[in-house]
């Protein structure tokens, strides 16, 4: 099976805006749920919801463990599914991984979903 292409979030959503003004083609709704299916997880919402919150819009790794409540690893996973669908950005500081909200994220995936 051959891997997904990722496109940036901004270039997914910009051929899709809004989506009541005209039909998807097959690739535009694949693209689409890609994005969706990565937020629609209750992990991943509230990991958005913790880094978005935090200061400077970004968090250590070593501070979402707790109040999530998993492991690491299963942290790590759910950030790369959102790192991957254009939410989230990665920077390495020291031995510490940060992730930060991508500016208009979500702004434009909210675009998509608003009735024209």
């Amino acid at each position: 099976m051959s891997t997904p292409t990722v496109l940036p979030l901004n270039d997914t959503v910009a051929c899709c805006a809004p989506l009541t003004r005209q039909p998807l083609d097959a690739v535009q709704a694949a693209d689409l749920a890609r994005l969706l299916k990565a937020i629609a997880d209750p992990t991943r919402l509230r990991l958005l919801s913790i880094v978005a919150a935090s200061e400077g819009h970004e968090a250590c790794v070593c501070d979402l463990t707790e109040p999530i409540g998993l492991s690491q690893p299963t942290i790590s996973h759910h950030l790369k599914v959102l790192m991957e669908a254009g939410f989230l950005t990665r920077t390495k500081r020291g031995t510490w991984h940060y992730y930060a909200l991508v500016p208009g994220a979500l702004d434009s995936l909210a675009t998509v979903l608003v009735t024209a």
